[in-house]
């Protein structure tokens, strides 16, 4: 079920999915939407596996130096494609929160633009964010990925709406506790509160959480419960 409706899904979706023979879905929200299309019982939900081809961690003030960041800063990561659905315009209006502004939290964005730029732009401009963003929207090659997880504090993925991830996963492989808010399958694998946040999809409680995990000195029990957490997704499991 595309994020982005238009005419003709639903019917192209049945028509394809009718001429399956085995359905595997990687979070039960999928799993639960598939019986909208097929009443076949040869369906399996299996956890989507860490993503380890983008290498393993490096320290943190290593990957910091690389992207030319401060080594003593505050920095949240949002990763992937910008599309409308992915939120990222909830996360700008929760970094407008005096409270996240006096923390000195920054927020990296690495990912290109799928749409017109000039939504973001003009809601950057609005909430005078620009001296907080570090912007980096072109095509991230994979073997400059791990920079990125390795340099930030928390991921976040603030989504509208959602199926299931795979940026959860990358920050699981590089030992990173994410936001997320519960739409579709993204609060599945988060523990709430341990490994992470699960909250709705609303900038003042978007912030919230940010504020709490910086205050609060939340980092090093989130990464140790995220270690243990990522071994559930391995691919020998």
């Amino acid at each position: 079920i595309p994020h982005e409706k238009r005419i003709g899904d639903s019917m192209f979706s049945s028509y394809f999915l009718k001429n399956c023979d085995g359905y595997l879905t990687m979070s039960q929200k999928v799993l639960t939407d598939l019986e909208q299309f097929t009443k076949s019982e040869n369906k399996l939900f299996t956890e989507h596996p860490l993503y380890t081809s983008f290498g393993e961690a490096v320290q943190k003030t290593e990957a910091r130096k690389i992207l030319q960041l401060e080594e003593s800063g505050k920095y949240l990561l949002f990763f992937g494609f910008i599309r409308r659905y992915k939120g990222l315009d909830l996360l700008l209006e929760a970094m407008a929160d005096e409270r996240i502004k006096k923390l000195g939290v920054k927020l990296i964005v690495a990912g290109e633009y799928y749409e017109d730029s000039k939504y973001y732009e003009e809601i950057v401009a609005r909430l005078q964010l620009k001296n907080r963003l570090v912007l980096k929207t072109d095509f991230i090659p994979n073997e400059e990925v791990r920079w990125y997880f390795s340099a930030c504090d928390l991921v976040t993925q603030t989504y509208h709406t959602a199926t299931q991830s795979g940026v959860t996963k990358i920050a699981m492989q590089f030992n990173k506790p994410s936001l997320v808010t519960n739409v579709g399958g993204l609060g599945e694998i988060i523990l709430h509160g341990k490994s992470g946040y699960v909250v709705e999809p609303n900038a003042k409680i978007i912030a919230d959480s940010i504020v709490d995990y910086y205050e609060n000195n939340r980092e090093k029990h989130f990464v140790e419960t995220t270690i243990e957490e990522k071994k559930k997704y391995g691919w020998d499991v």
